[in-house]
């Protein structure tokens, strides 16, 4: 497995508050990796970090086998290499359909120009009708994406991200407010996305992250905590003391 990307070293303060400390972590391609931690951990910052949304006080983060720095890079440079973000509330646009929510998000050409003339191909079309089946939308094409259901709108976010052919995929928090069966489908999507690119799952859900069953990286204090299986990380009793025993 090559390696994706390298956080080396990082620290971050805000306001006399050490939120990330000398945190080191690297992400394969492809790689499925869940990150938890209590709250206060670090778990967002260091999203924030890899997005381009904060900028650490020290270390690096490099990205790719040519190890490009990704700190001198705007977050709109940094989504552009293929890094997508997906928040824990959904953000789709509710008045269109499902089917206009994926085309919107297809990797094409940006200009103001482009966007205005746009019309929608055949390789588009067939496009959007792979990532309905891949998602579980396929019956909702036609549907306003504001008539979805929670979890719904989750998996179209998914999808959205998904059309734009991302190398590396950061998710929060997936299975918050999800029903049972919601949750299965989500981690059976996040599986199947890890086969063709690095997906990172920030989660609480011990059920959810069993259920992907991938390495673990446990955050204390804005560091690496543990990392291993699931079940070798549960076992360690500095996690058990700070977050398991809560």
């Amino acid at each position: 497995m090559k390696r994706l990307l390298e956080v080396s070293g990082v620290s971050v303060t805000f306001d006399g508050f050490r939120a990330i400390n000398n945190l080191s972590i690297q992400i394969g391609q492809p790689e499925l990796r869940a990150v938890i931690g209590p709250n206060g951990a670090g778990k967002t910052t260091f999203m924030d970090i890899i997005t381009g949304k904060t900028r650490p006080d020290s270390g690096t983060v490099t990205w790719g086998e040519k190890g490009v720095s990704l700190l001198a890079m705007s977050e709109s440079q940094i989504a552009r290499l293929g890094i997508g973000r997906k928040f824990q509330k959904p953000t789709v646009f509710e008045a269109q359909t499902v089917s206009e929510n994926l085309g919107l998000a297809l990797k094409n050409r940006r200009g103001p120009l482009d966007v205005l003339l746009y019309h929608r191909s055949r390789r588009d079309t067939a496009r959007i009708g792979e990532i309905a089946d891949e998602i579980g939308l396929s019956a909702q094409l036609a549907r306003p994406a504001g008539q979805l259901s929670h979890g719904q709108k989750q998996w179209l976010e998914i999808g959205m991200l998904l059309a734009q052919d991302p190398q590396l995929l950061l998710v929060d928090e997936p299975a918050a407010g999800m029903t049972p069966s919601e949750r299965e489908h989500t981690t059976d999507l996040l599986r199947r996305a890890a086969e063709t690119c690095a997906v990172v799952v920030v989660e609480h859900d011990m059920e959810f992250v069993r259920r992907l069953e991938c390495k673990v990286t446990v955050l204390h204090e804005g560091a690496v905590l543990a990392e291993g299986s699931l079940s070798h990380v549960t076992r360690n009793q500095d996690v058990i003391d700070v977050y398991l025993g809560r």
